[in-house]
């Protein structure tokens, strides 16, 4: 439990007013002089606010523990709490219906439709309350590394937390790029603190996330959970990048060979292994979660890390663990109170502890991360605990457009209350939560650059063999990482193939440092009829799951997932 703490010691307050105040104010209010007409006509009270403008991390250490009871742990990172909310609210989050975009959108359950009238009661609202606060922080940043495809990214808000968070998440321009900024693409307005009215039109809570493609504008309202904004952004990428650009934005990590240069993308849900199997010793990484596939190569949108720290140790992650150091941000992390020293196993305040941190705390990142080279190979990631699928399958165009429309994985049980078996949930692209247009159109960008640059596809099942969850046992990560690596000299591209029914994939008959019995999951399990039972328990779920797509894909995709009697 993390007990009340006493106010931290700060510098004695008559030399901060005489030194590090007065530097502060003079250096930022010359930052921003500039874009005072800017700020003013969108209804900021200048003369009542202080705006600190891409205010150096160690100042937002100090206006974080000052104002916000953060803290500093052992290891030099700032931890602090993002309040009721700590996690996104998917229920909460809009998009804005108007002319420039309704066309584009795909309008459901995960884009949820609000009236232009009812945004702009919102973000006034945001302004209202952020006129409020005596300091308003600015973060102006860049999300995409490739200078041809970024877009500029504003963020007001009124936490130092926020404000450090963002300086890690977007990529930070230099002193020369600040100067020359400019008008931003999109601003994000995050008044997280204060509530939205729920008596509004349109509002389902107190909490609102929503996004003006008209306008490229964010507001967010009634959450501090900071992911908000990360999201937020790689939202509007998800838009732009295929709508303006021409481009595949995807929700993938990324790494690249360091003798050959060859490119991988890694996609998978929450679980599969997605962070942990980008991080190679032999391979640099581009990123962890956000990438556009270019007509020149792969970039990352993101200029930093945030991952899940829950069970984290130095012995499981040690590249994670390092990461968190000055600069980093543990984001409802439990600690010891003598100590400071975090508890990553505690997860009283919730389940999903996070840290955000600068990609440059990753000593094998490639900076810039970006590569002028197509990939040679995707990844698709599954955790299965229904155990019948094989541990890796070498997949057809069309199988992986099927797979990557599925986006399947499994909840296990232990995971919530009252799961007593295994889970199958499937996130379209494996990114349904962030998708915008409809799921196809990405599909066929990702079928049209694999053929154009003849790109290998495997599906690598990182899940459970011999059986499903509570008889068979979770494929150990020593003969995932054998399969990965295979995957990257090329052994498994050579090899031999048989056909695994139902599913009807190719899976390779031999790999050396691998069980025979592994790669077919039917020789691992004991008991044939239950094995058989399960592949046809799964089959069907897949193909009631797909069916939302289905008048949208060509015949010789829906004929690529599994077919029964």
């Amino acid at each position: 439990m993390v007990l009340p703490h006493h106010t931290p010691y700060v510098t004695p307050q008559i030399l901060h007013k005489n030194y590090a105040q007065a530097h502060d104010t003079e250096s930022f209010g010359s930052l921003i002089g500039k874009d005072l007409e800017y700020f003013s006509q969108a209804g900021f009270e200048m003369d009542k606010i202080q705006l600190k403008r891409n205010a150096p991390v160690a100042q937002l250490y100090e206006d974080a523990i000052r104002n916000e009871g953060a803290i500093i742990s052992s290891s030099g990172a700032l931890i602090n709490f993002s309040g009721k909310k700590t996690g996104r609210s998917p229920k909460d989050k809009r998009i804005v219906y108007e002319e420039t975009s309704k066309d584009n959108i795909w309008w459901g359950s995960v884009n949820i439709k609000m009236d232009e009238h009812t945004f702009e009661i919102n973000r006034e609202r945001a302004i209202d309350y952020l006129n409020t606060r005596e300091n308003v922080y600015v973060f102006d940043g860049y999300a995409g590394w490739d200078p041809r495809y970024r877009i500029k990214v504003r963020v007001i808000c009124a936490r130092a937390y926020h404000a450090l968070f963002m300086h890690n998440m977007l990529i930070r321009p230099t002193p020369e790029q600040l100067a020359d900024f400019g008008e931003p693409d999109f601003i994000i307005y995050n008044a997280g603190q204060f509530p939205a009215n729920r008596f509004t039109k349109g509002m389902s809570s107190t909490t609102s996330v929503e996004i003006n493609f008209k306008r490229m504008e964010m507001v967010i309202l009634g959450t501090e959970y900071a992911g908000e904004m990360k999201k937020g952004v790689f939202s509007v990428m998800h838009y732009l990048q295929p709508i303006r650009f021409g481009q595949l934005s995807l929700h993938s990590s990324a790494n690249v060979g360091i003798e050959k240069g060859d490119v991988t993308l890694f996609f998978g849900l929450s679980g599969t292994g997605k962070t942990t199997l980008s991080a190679d010793p032999n391979r640099l990484l581009i990123g962890d979660d956000e990438h556009v596939w270019s007509d020149t190569g792969v970039f990352n949108i993101e200029g930093g890390c945030y991952a899940k720290c829950i069970n984290l140790s130095a012995e499981k992650e040690p590249d994670i663990f390092n990461a968190i150091k000055f600069g980093s941000i543990l984001e409802n992390v439990v600690y010891n109170p003598a100590t400071r020293v975090p508890d990553y196993e505690d997860i009283s305040i919730t389940e999903n502890t996070r840290c955000a941190y600068p990609i440059e705390h990753i000593p094998n990142a490639k900076i810039p991360c970006m590569v002028d080279r197509q990939p040679s190979n995707i990844i698709m990631l599954t955790c299965d605990a229904f155990g019948v699928l094989p541990p890796v399958s070498r997949l057809t165009p069309e199988q992986a457009s099927y797979h990557f429309l599925a986006g399947y994985t499994s909840k296990t049980p232990g995971t919530e209350d009252g799961v007593l078996e295994p889970i199958p949930t499937f996130s379209t692209c494996y990114s349904a939560p962030f998708i915008v247009l409809h799921p196809g159109r990405y599909a066929e960008m990702l079928a049209e650059r694999m053929a154009k640059h003849n790109v290998d596809c495997w599906l690598i099942n990182t899940g459970w063999t011999g059986g499903k969850f509570g008889t068979g046992k979770r494929c150990a990560l020593k003969y995932t990482r054998r399969i990965v690596d295979a995957v990257h000299s090329g052994e498994l591209a050579k090899g031999e193939y048989e056909n695994f029914g139902t599913f009807n994939l190719s899976i390779p008959t031999s790999l050396e440092g691998v069980p025979r019995e592994l790669l077919n999951p039917e020789l691992a399990w004991p008991d044939k009829d239950a094995f058989r039972k399960e592949i046809r328990k799964l089959a069907v779920m897949f193909q009631r799951a797909f069916a939302l797509y289905e008048k949208d894909v060509e015949p010789k995709v829906r004929m690529a997932g599994p077919q029964l009697e």
